[in-house]
Parts: C-alpha cells; structure tokens; sequence
C-alpha cells in the first residue's frame, strides 16, 4: 500500500480546489497525473483507464468556457469525484 493513502488525500485536495474554482482543470490533471500513481498501484487495475479518461476530458475541456463546451466541466469534476470515493472504498485498509 505504502503511499496510496497520501496520493488519495493529495487528489482529494486537489479535486476540492477544482471545484472550488480556486485551481484550474488542466493544472487539476496535471497534478493529478503526477500524484496518482501510488495510489493506482494499490487499485485494481480497471481504475487507471478510468482516471486517464477523467484527465483526457478535463484537460479537453480546459479550454473552452464551461457554457461553451459540450461536456460541462463540473460534471467532469463531479465524475472524478466519484471516482476518488470509489477509489477510497477500494484502498487496501
């Protein structure tokens, strides 16, 4: 297990100042992607794809207004969310 809970409380953190509106969605995903691989070695391994998918989009969506986009970016906080408590439900205690 080792790091995984750090990694999760790191993402935890960073998922509430996204949609605190205090970070933006692609510094969200980069640090994400920097932060999450103690934690996905400790998932099953399903779990990884999935958060890439989240990063992708997020970072997709970055760009454009989130009125302007097709894809809100608050449902794409709100997926990572779930996610996170998912992945928190299958952390090895």
């Amino acid at each position: 297990m080792g790091d995984a809970p750090l990694a999760l409380a790191q993402l935890q953190a960073l998922h509430e100042q996204a949609a605190g509106g205090t970070l933006p969605v692609d510094a969200l995903a980069a640090s994400a992607r920097t932060a999450a691989p103690p934690l996905l070695a400790a998932l099953p391994p399903a779990f990884g794809p999935v958060l890439d998918g989240l990063l992708l989009r997020l970072e997709s969506a970055a760009g454009f207004t989130d009125e302007s986009c097709a894809v809100s970016q608050r449902d794409l906080l709100a997926a990572l969310g779930q996610w996170l408590e998912k992945a928190e439900l299958r952390l090895p205690r």
